[in-house]
């Protein structure tokens, strides 16, 4: 860690460049691009945006702001990551200025979040890195135009391991009043084909929270991009594509020979997070159509992509849960998300209506009066336990839906799931954990080292 005496101000490195150098100019196009973005009623902990000149990637970048807008009065606090383009950086630097000035007025620094920043091995501060680097800055008239004030922790990052940035991003996580944001482009100089192909892998990487798949030429951001999706495992957040596009699309289709790919990703508290009744609607419309598809021609009601909402389109999974006069009738999912969620919730609807084992197939006397529910997923995460008893006091009643793999005593591999809801008819842990294991085709009272479990939440409705 080295620390410099405090400047005072960054001026500018790029105004006149990337982005307009007169501020009302410059708050037209941005508000501009605000404007043509839709709001999917959002409630972002964390954004991952590009940074690019505005006339590129504005459109994919106002997609991500604009999600934080209802947010704009209890924002106070961005803390910014973003990838080095002029200096070299090992792992983090922070500046010593003051305040980071654009044209639209100057941003206050959070002073006690750098110095939080400076307690964390691998950052350093200077404001070499940071005088002439675009990554950070071209957020800035963004974050300006929707939360108003607000102080700023910038941090460069070069690259550290996905666990040393989480463990920044740890320092700096703050509660509702800050706001994470991963500065990152996407591919670079591919035909326009060959960009699009690329850019939609790491958008399932992203909504899959597949930190490890991702490549290094994938994104010029990977390094915070990973560190933020190792936290995002852990506090149990929820992806949502916002945006992905390139500069063929947003530049012109006269240059498309070689492009610069764009993304937009919001990140909430899976917890928390909740569809629009419009989406809803179409989910459990899609599970019912998809349903009477089954009957009248055998197979699940086919999904035409590019007609649905961001949300619907995000990769996640999905569990589908029919009941008749209060009994189970079907009920079959994904534990992980595999293919988008308007796809998966079809999919599931066709499966558990006619290929539950242990139900009959559903007939089309039965269809009036079913009772349909979808369960979105969050993505599952180990239970950490030494003990039968020690699992059994990590459960959470009413909360957790639960994961079960293990060696049965044929050594075969045994695994089992519960929704969240099981905790209403198996209220207690000790028998949820035991109706598990049966669930797994193992005895109640089995226990073995090679037991595992993993926690999840869902979003479930009617």
């Amino acid at each position: 860690m080295t620390i410099q005496p405090a400047a005072s101000v960054r001026p500018p490195a790029i105004a006149g460049t990337f982005y307009p150098a007169d501020a009302q100019t410059l708050a037209a196009m941005v508000d501009k691009y605000l404007s043509d973005a839709r709001d999917d009623g959002l409630n972002p902990k964390a954004l991952i945006a590009p940074h690019a000149g505005l006339i590129y990637s504005g459109p994919v970048a106002g997609s991500a702001y604009k999600s934080i807008a209802r947010r704009a009065g209890q924002i106070s606090r961005v803390v910014l990551l973003g990838p080095p383009h002029r200096v070299a950086v090992p792992k983090f630097c922070v500046p010593a200025a003051t305040r980071f000035r654009t044209p639209l007025g100057d941003v206050p620094l959070d002073l006690d979040g750098i110095a939080a920043a400076l307690t964390i091995p691998g950052v350093e501060q200077s404001d070499i890195p940071h005088a002439e680097e675009h990554s950070l800055e071209i957020h800035l008239p963004f974050l300006q135009r929707v939360l108003g004030d607000f102080t700023l922790v910038p941090v460069i990052v070069g690259g550290p391991a996905p666990q040393e940035t989480e463990t920044l991003l740890k320092a700096l996580w703050g509660g509702p009043e800050t706001l994470i944001v991963i500065s990152s482009d996407l591919s670079h100089y591919h035909d326009y084909e060959g960009a699009n192909a690329r850019d939609q892998n790491f958008r399932r990487h992203v909504e899959t929270l597949s930190l490890e798949k991702i490549e290094d030429e994938q994104a010029c951001g990977r390094f915070p991009v990973k560190g933020l999706l190792s936290r995002a495992r852990a506090l149990d957040l929820r992806v949502t594509t916002l945006d992905v596009r390139n500069s063929g699309d947003t530049g012109g289709r006269d240059h498309r020979d070689r492009v610069v790919g764009y993304g937009s990703w919001a990140l909430e508290y899976a917890g928390s997070a909740r569809l629009p009744d419009e989406d809803r609607a179409i989910l459990i419309d899609a599970a019912r159509r998809s349903i009477g598809n089954g009957l009248k021609n055998g197979r699940p009601a086919r999904v035409q992509h590019g007609t649905f909402s961001p949300a619907l389109e995000t990769y996640r999974a999905t569990f589908v849960t029919l009941n008749q006069n209060g009994k189970l009738r079907g009920c079959i999912g994904s534990i992980l998300p595999h293919r988008s969620l308007i796809e998966d919730v079809a999919i599931n609807a066709h499966k558990a209506a006619f290929g539950d084992p242990r139900f009959p197939q559903l007939s089309a006397a039965e269809v009036s009066s079913l009772d349909l529910s979808v369960s979105i997923l969050s993505h599952a995460r180990p239970i950490t336990f030494g003990s039968e008893a020690e699992a059994i006091d990590a459960l959470q009643p009413d909360v957790d839906g639960v994961i079960l793999q293990a060696e049965g005593p044929d050594g075969q591999t045994r695994r089992g799931l519960f929704l969240p809801q099981v905790w209403e008819s198996v209220p207690k842990a000790e028998q949820f954990l035991r109706h598990l294991k049966a669930k797994a085709g193992l005895p109640q009272d089995y226990w073995s080292d090679t037991i595992r479990l993993w926690r999840y939440t869902t979003e479930t409705f009617h």
